[in-house]
């Protein structure tokens, strides 16, 4: 199947679709009253959709995170958290925690991550961050084997 005739889940399935984009409305809800803020949210989820290799999400979820107010320097630091300075104790506990949902398969979420985790955030806010990364994770698999494209902008190089 070449890529112009690959199914496209979201059109092909709406209602399924349909579930999914409900489930991401009532996580995104089950967060902001957790109190996890929007840039926390986006911080994780760009991390993990550019982990996963989507393009597409982390198309989405950068023009997301610039609207929370991330910089360009931030994003850019998002891939190299572990050496940067900009991000805070939380932000940094999300990405580790991002990383560990995308390498599930590997030893799930580690207790020294959970452990680590769990001592910066409240285990509401871990509890809602983890439904974040599960709704993300989705999208990136459907996203990815649709292999949505991802073109330049406008006035872009």
């Amino acid at each position: 199947m070449t890529e112009e005739r690959r199914v496209h889940l979201s059109r092909s399935a709406r209602p399924a679709y349909d579930a999914l984009e409900t489930f991401s409305q009532t996580v995104g809800e089950l967060a902001k009253t957790a109190g996890i803020d929007e840039r926390l949210k986006e911080i994780a989820l760009i991390h993990t959709s550019q982990l996963n290799g989507c393009a597409y999400c982390v198309r989405v979820h950068v023009d997301r995170g610039v609207a929370a107010g991330l910089s360009a320097d931030e994003i850019a630091q998002i891939t190299t958290w572990r050496e940067s300075g900009v991000f805070s104790a939380r932000e940094r506990a999300a990405l580790l925690l991002a990383e560990s949902y995308v390498r599930i398969h590997e030893e799930g979420v580690s207790d020294a991550v959970y452990d680590h985790v769990g001592g910066i955030l409240s285990e509401q806010e871990y509890v809602a961050l983890s439904w974040l990364l599960v709704s993300i994770n989705a999208f990136n698999r459907i996203t990815i084997a649709g292999k949505y494209p991802v073109p330049p902008r406008r006035g872009d190089a």
